[in-house]
This record gives structure tokens, C-alpha cells and sequence, in this order.
């Protein structure tokens, strides 16, 4: 194989990688009934004016399973931290406590675990076209590649390695939701 081909190849490969690091980042912002700091990873404080993510602005801790403690850095933005995440929508009530917020986190319904599930489904979906669009990428590379003299051998086989490539993230992809399904599921 060409040093192109192997090129197309490890990049293929390394974007199919980030896919799967984005599912999984994804993944813990689901939550699965115990309290986990990175439930609120997509939380933005309005903090002196600029948008931040809220771990720049607190510390966040799990004292117990049903619980998360977060603890300003700067006391004075206590009331714009609890606001962040009020708007985000995440169904918590911080509880105001002076110099830190307690949130509580109810334990999950059986209603609620499908809903999470679901969710869990669309982050899934979207990995998979995620990988099938980098499949798509490479092998429009590969007819380029092909276009500027590649072997058509060479060719066929570079398609035929991405296609195994796809298949087995896909499949990576899978496994990775029938754990979080699983962590989700159980009580």
C-alpha cells in the first residue's frame, strides 16, 4: 500500500476514534440514578459576563449516591450558578445554602429510565452516522487517490479496510450503549 493509502487509512481510523470518545463523553451526561459530577457538564454560568462551563467556577462533589455538592470559587456567584442550572433544564433544584448548593438527586422512575434510554438511543444513532459519514469521507479520498494514479487493487483494498474499520466501531459503538442501557436499567 501507498504511503496515501495508509495515510487515508490512520486518519479514517483516528476520526472513527473521536466518534467514540464523543459517545462516551455524551454518555455521562446521562444519568444512571446515582449522582455523578458530570451531570452538569453542560451547564453554562453567566459568570462576570461570559458564558463558562460551571466546572470553572465550582468545585462539584458526590458526598453520597443521591446528592452533588457544588462549591463556588468566588461566593459572589452562588445565585448565578444556581440559576445556570435551574435554566439547563436538567430537572434538579439546588438548594441554596449560603456557600454551597446541594442538589438532590431523586431517584430514577422506571418512566424516566425509557426516556433516558431513548436518549441514550439518539446519542447512539448519531455516533453511527458519525462513523458512516467518516466511512463516506475516506472513500472519496480513495477515488482521488484512485484518480491520481492509485492501482485500482490497491483501491479495492483500501475500501475494503475502511469498510472493516466501520464495521467494527459500529460494532464498538453497540457495546458501549448495551452497557449504558444496562447501567440505565438496573435499580
Amino acid at each position: 500500500m501507498t504511503d496515501d493509502a495508509m495515510l487515508v487509512l490512520e486518519e479514517t481510523k483516528e476520526d472513527m476514534q473521536h466518534a467514540i470518545r464523543h459517545l462516551e463523553k455524551e454518555f455521562q451526561k446521562i444519568r444512571a440514578g446515582k449522582a455523578n459530577p458530570n451531570m452538569l457538564s453542560g451547564v453554562r454560568v453567566d459568570y462576570y459576563g461570559v458564558y463558562t462551563p460551571i466546572e470553572q467556577t465550582s468545585n462539584i462533589n458526590t458526598p453520597d449516591p443521591y446528592s452533588i455538592v457544588v462549591q463556588p470559587f468566588d461566593k459572589n456567584t452562588i445565585h448565578d450558578i444556581e440559576k445556570a442550572i435551574m435554566n439547563a433544564n436538567l430537572g434538579f433544584n439546588p438548594m441554596n445554602e449560603g456557600e454551597i448548593l446541594r442538589i438532590k438527586v431523586p431517584p430514577l422512575t422506571e418512566e424516566r429510565r425509557f426516556d433516558l434510554v431513548k436518549k441514550a438511543k439518539q446519542v447512539l444513532e448519531e455516533s453511527k452516522v458519525g462513523v458512516r459519514n467518516v466511512r463516506r469521507s475516506a472513500n472519496e479520498e480513495v477515488k482521488k487517490l484512485e484518480k491520481d494514479g492509485l492501482s485500482e487493487d490497491v483501491a479495492k483494498h483500501l475500501t475494503n479496510e475502511i469498510q472493516k474499520l466501520t464495521d467494527n466501531y459500529i460494532e464498538k459503538i453497540e457495546k458501549i450503549f448495551e452497557v449504558k442501557e444496562k447501567d440505565i436499567m438496573t435499580m
